[in-house]
């Protein structure tokens, strides 16, 4: 279980990562889009492709940022159930999920995404039909990309789970309720 719990330290390396990147491409976004408001409005001139390349990078910030959101236990969940049961149900709920219900969505957008919006858009170099606009083959990649990476952060999640249930690691995976 040592073994396993290394190689999830590890992919959870990989995920902050992406959640560093997620977070740079939000602010870039951010000064993209002032900057073309400054370009556009103090020099009566406006430039498609900075709008695309804010566009792209929210998406990719998105795509990205999903694996560090699930890593942080910070995902969207709907509480029915797992707010009312103890902590060990709820890492089973976890595992079920986890198992049942993230890897095959995943895998399925990922496989999906990648041979029916990346590679034909690849196979004609895909380019925006906006004067002036960005490549679009290129950003496509990040869609099968960011399923990817939620699928390799939810193999570490799983990991932990299972050793904490297994008694090997603890898990500090509280789950807050929002305010009512």
């Amino acid at each position: 279980m040592q073994g396993l719990l290394r190689i999830s330290h590890w992919l959870d390396k990989i995920g902050y990562r992406c959640g560093q990147l997620a977070s740079l491409m939000i602010l870039a976004s951010c000064v993209i889009s002032a900057s073309n408001a400054m370009i556009r409005y103090g020099f009566d001139w406006s430039n498609n492709w900075l709008l695309e390349l804010q566009w792209y990078l929210f998406g990719a910030a998105v795509m990205l940022g999903a694996s560090y959101t699930f890593q942080r236990n910070e995902h969207v969940r709907v509480d029915l159930v797992y707010g009312h049961v103890s902590e060990r149900k709820q890492m089973w709920i976890d595992v079920f999920g986890i198992i049942f219900f993230l890897f095959p969505a995943c895998l399925l957008f990922a496989w999906l995404s990648w041979y029916s919006l990346f590679l034909p858009s690849w196979d004609v170099l895909e380019q925006s039909s906006n004067s002036g606009g960005l490549p679009r083959y290129p950003i496509k990649i990040i869609v099968p990309l960011g399923f990817a990476m939620l699928t390799v952060q939810g193999v570490s999640e799983l990991i932990k789970r299972l050793a904490a249930l297994a008694g090997k690691a603890h898990l500090d995976s509280k789950y807050e309720r929002p305010v009512q």
